[in-house]
């Protein structure tokens, strides 16, 4: 909101960044490369739905990089764009599940029901469409449309969308709760996916961590600001 001029959040950002690198970024042996999980002095080689909308964090970072390491960021975050993705992609349902593993020959997939179940979440398309909007590569509109044909087939009810237990079941189970993030942030993100640039532009908008849409402070750029909340 500070239109880029928080010095110090910027800085805050990349040495966070440079941390989860070092520690936390790691490659499968079949080439995926996920955010790994530290507890307790210990990495879990898995990473979770709710970790899938660093993708589009490392895009919208890379911008404002130094130099010699944009393009590196760029492909940073295009690869773990890609391993959220195979998560969904390894599904029978399309959809992804709450966390996926990297160990014992699986790659992004759950390894126990209890992290197998899908609730609406929006970080994966949220990410493609931070993606869409830095690389107009159209991929990531294909596979922002995979997912709203898995939520069409398996997520809608008579009264709405509702999560699923199990996403390797094509007989979905559903939990008949509909997520308030569903419509505030995966919907949204799904709309801005297949949208011209210029609705919502990010060079107007920052997207808090609930997608709820705040104005870049252009004050020192008079007129740029494409509208009022």
């Amino acid at each position: 909101m500070s239109a880029k001029t928080d010095t110090e959040a910027k800085d805050m950002y990349y040495e966070a960044l440079t941390a989860i690198e070092t520690h936390l970024v790691n490659v499968s042996p079949g080439g995926l490369t996920y955010i790994a999980e530290w507890r307790g002095g210990n990495l879990d080689h898995k990473m979770g739905h709710l970790a899938c909308f660093s993708g589009g964090m490392i895009a919208l970072g890379a911008e404002d990089a130094e130099e010699d390491k944009r393009a590196h960021y760029r492909e940073l975050a295009a690869q773990i764009t890609k391993t959220c993705h195979e998560s969904y992609d390894r599904s029978d349902t399309k959809l992804g599940p709450e966390a996926f593993w990297f160990n014992s020959g699986k790659e992004a997939v759950a390894t126990q029901l209890s992290e197998s179940y899908y609730i609406l979440r929006p970080e994966v398309v949220e990410s493609y469409m931070y993606l869409w909007r830095q690389t107009h590569n159209p991929i990531y509109r294909e596979w922002g449309w995979e997912v709203v044909m898995a939520l069409e087939k398996y997520c809608r009810t008579e009264a709405g969308f509702a999560g699923i237990q199990d996403v390797y079941s094509s007989i979905p189970n559903h939990d008949n709760k509909q997520q308030t993030f569903f419509l505030a942030e995966t919907l949204k993100y799904l709309y801005l996916l297949f949208s011209e640039d210029d609705m919502l532009s990010l060079e107007d908008w920052v997207f808090n961590t609930e997608a709820h849409p705040l104005p870049v402070n252009h004050s020192d750029s008079a007129g740029r600001v494409g509208g009022q909340l």
